[in-house]
């Protein structure tokens, strides 16, 4: 089996290789080959029993698609985007990468014809949905974003959707919860805060919280959101019909929980770390994001995420700092 990874030097990418590395099988299939693809050379990749060819380059810029899809992959994952708080500084940026390039990606893999269809699983986000909310979202909420990059999401959606349907690939959309506790340095996601409230801290450096307590968001740990992509790739689509798109289970809570979580398991010195600074515009765009899920086609379809913040945060000191102690 041959798998691409688009997006391959980003958190998600870089974990996901990890994990097939180790495993050596996606499902029940060997891998006999991995393609990494990101705008910046990605880290090395992790050891495997596996070839692995890396590329550099802009996924929008003429013949880059083509050159991925030459090798026709079995299995490609799309995790690459410019993060919401880019996304909204720059509309032209966000929108040739998080739309065109999506586009172009499509276009090409429909084009290769023969009856090359590969499993494609897309990165989505529940910045798709836009207020008011109902108390829970469940999944026959509609989609009105209020930023462009929930906008660039949702049209990808209904690309992958109908490309899907039209048999040109074997897509699934998934809307991944906030992912916290993010290692390494914070980025320009406007929802970075909520893992540098809990990351930093942990790591006895001070952490800016740019917006109220009450703020109440959906998360899930980066451990759930790779199982998320693995169980995905795996699944059998029939059971998604002509809806290919699913919002995932995640974990609903408040800064204030998020704090008093970290309290719990680190104490209050660990706390006195995190320091208030209002930030309208991120405020503002937080704002306009949803609470809370009811996602029950996910849930039942097997997907899983954590049931507290102190897991979460669990995950986090035991994925990424137990090995440095």
């Amino acid at each position: 089996m041959h798998i691409l990874v688009i997006g391959a030097g980003g958190m998600l990418g870089a974990k996901l290789l990890a994990r097939l590395g180790k495993e050596g099988k996606l499902g029940s299939k060997a891998i006999s080959r991995v393609t990494r693809y990101d705008a910046a050379i990605p880290p090395a990749p992790p050891a495997s029993n596996y070839p692995v060819e890396t590329f550099v380059g802009d996924l929008s810029a003429a013949g880059e698609a083509e050159k991925l899809i030459s090798g026709k992959p079995d299995v490609i994952f799309h995790l690459a985007a410019i993060v919401s708080g880019e996304a909204e500084k720059d509309f032209e940026k966000g929108y040739r990468i998080n739309l065109d390039a999506t586009r172009i990606l499509f276009e090409v893999i429909r084009k290769v014809g023969g009856g090359y269809k590969p499993k494609l699983i897309f990165t989505s986000s529940i910045a798709v949905f836009g207020a008011p909310f109902p108390e829970a979202i469940d999944d026959e909420f509609f989609t009105t974003p209020l930023t462009s990059y929930g906008t660039q999401k949702a049209i990808d959606e209904l690309l992958l959707n109908d490309y899907s349907r039209r048999g040109f690939f074997d897509g699934v959309a998934l809307r991944m919860p906030t992912v916290c506790v993010r290692p390494g340095k914070p980025n320009l996601a406007a929802s970075g805060f909520f893992s540098n409230i809990i990351r930093e801290p942990l790591a006895g450096k001070e952490a800016i919280l740019p917006v109220s307590d009450t703020v109440r968001h959906w998360h899930a740990s980066p451990r759930a959101a790779i199982q998320f992509l693995i169980q995905a790739a795996t699944m059998d689509t029939e059971k998604l019909g002509n809806r290919r798109t699913l919002t995932l289970p995640g974990l609903s809570c408040t800064v204030a929980e998020q704090i008093e979580a970290l309290r719990r398991v680190a104490g209050n010195d660990v706390v006195k770390l995190i320091r208030r600074e209002n930030d309208e515009t991120i405020a503002k765009i937080v704002s306009g994001w949803p609470r809370n899920f009811d996602p029950k086609r996910a849930l039942g379809l097997g997907f899983k995420a954590e049931r507290s913040f102190e897991d979460i945060i669990r995950v986090h000191l035991e994925d990424e700092l137990a090995p440095c102690n």
